[in-house]
């Protein structure tokens, strides 16, 4: 699986992701084709090698022709949606801008239809968060992961006057997602984290270092100069289970007739719950997923004197074992965590894209001896258009099902 690791040790902009991802080798021309499906005018892209605190990295400008229409949530995903984008650019860009518009419709007490953009802000948007989506796409990047994110002080100008930082539309987003965030370093006054950033991590990344082979490394850098070097960079390479075997030199496919995996060690966290709400097990088990686990889960028990229970789990690699049995500790009222080690037979996979009419999908192939032996499409995909597009979950799910049973059949 190929990921990528944005490392935002000074924040984070829509402009500094999309910076990073042309400076690891995104080919500016493919970006600005795909950019140029949006309909989009008045707008100029401009990436320029730059020299800061004795780092090279890409700074991106986007210059706006002032006289840009006003645009609300319903028109910029009418925009994304009839672009003709790189899959599954489209369905994450769709996902980050609902995100912000949720959020902006909460601070603002209006419907999220309603939801208006400043006119020069909003191309700045559309461009950053369709840019960094086309991007990944474009480089084959399966998987995003981000690391915490330092947050600034002070005060941010916006039409509604000043706001403090981080923005309340950043805030909002990041406690959506359960970003973990960092005190700002000394300093740095100003806004380190931007709301289009914030939308832009909280739908893509997991917020945790991923054991990885890295390939490329890409800096984006800011617009403003720091004490310290303003900007962020990304890795990008192959992911590999940490197993104690060495990690391979280059991806493999599964070849049919070959033997399967070795099984892999692994440990079960449990802890019983008879005093939390069903919301707040919920939520642990968005944390712990979103923490890095590889699964998590609850089931329903009875403990001593008949009381009904929860059994909060999850599956992990042995070396994140102390930082999960600390989140499952926060969020719950538990006392304390048991783990045991469980030995994992686990089938190969890979990620196809599926086209349906509202959008494409990505799709999971299970592999045994490198035939399929089952099609999974993505939730968080067709969540995305089904909401986008009004539509029942179960109608974009079949959708996704067939075109993906299609695709194998004219593969086959």
């Amino acid at each position: 699986m190929k990921v990528a690791y944005f490392d935002c040790f000074h924040g984070a902009a829509g402009d500094m992701l999309l910076a990073a991802l042309l400076d690891a080798g995104l080919d500016a021309a493919a970006l600005q084709t795909a950019l140029d499906e949006l309909g989009l005018d008045g707008y100029t892209l401009t990436a320029r090698r730059a020299l800061s605190h004795g780092v090279m990295g890409t700074r991106l400008e986007i210059a706006v022709r002032e006289d840009q229409p006003s645009r609300d949530w319903a028109q910029i995903r009418a925009l994304i949606a009839a672009a003709s984008l790189p899959a599954p650019a489209q369905t994450w860009a769709m996902g980050a801008f609902a995100r912000l518009a949720r959020v902006e419709a909460a601070i603002h007490g209006v419907p999220v239809e309603q939801v208006h953009f400043h006119e020069i802000g909003a191309v700045d948007s559309i461009v950053d968060t369709v840019g960094v989506c086309v991007g990944l796409a474009l480089l084959g990047v399966e998987r995003v992961y981000a690391s915490p994110l330092p947050l600034g002080r002070g005060w941010v100008p916006t039409r509604h006057g000043p706001l403090p930082v981080p923005a309340p539309a950043t805030l909002a987003l990041l406690a959506e997602a359960g970003a973990p965030v960092l005190p700002a370093p000394p300093g740095s006054e100003g806004e380190l984290v931007t709301p289009t950033a914030a939308a832009l991590l909280a739908e893509l990344a997991h917020f945790t270092q991923p054991s990885m082979i890295v390939r490329r490394v890409g800096y984006g850098l800011g617009q403003q100069e720091f004490p310290r070097l303003n900007g962020l960079r990304v890795w990008i390479g192959e992911a590999y289970p940490v197993s104690g075997e060495e990690p391979p030199a280059r991806p493999t496919q599964p070849v049919p007739g070959a033997l399967p995996a070795p099984p892999e060690t692994l440990c079960e966290l449990r802890c019983n719950l008879d005093d939390a709400t069903g919301e707040g097990v919920a939520y642990a088990i968005e944390r712990l997923l979103a923490a890095g686990a590889l699964d998590a889960w609850a089931t329903p028990l009875v403990m001593k004197k008949g009381r009904p229970a929860l059994q909060l789990a999850c599956l992990a690699r042995p070396e994140q074992v102390a930082d999960l049995a600390s989140l499952m500790l926060r969020e719950t009222p538990s006392l304390g965590v048991r783990w045991s080690p469980v030995e994992r037979q686990a089938a190969d996979r890979d990620w196809i894209t599926a086209a349906t009419p509202w959008g494409a999908v990505r799709v999971k192939r299970k592999l045994l001896d490198g035939v399929v032996a089952g099609l999974a499409p993505e939730y968080e995909d067709c969540a995305t258009l089904a909401r986008a597009n009004n539509l029942p979950l179960a109608q974009v799910y079949a959708a996704a099902l067939r075109a993906a049973e299609a695709l194998e059949e004219d593969a086959g």
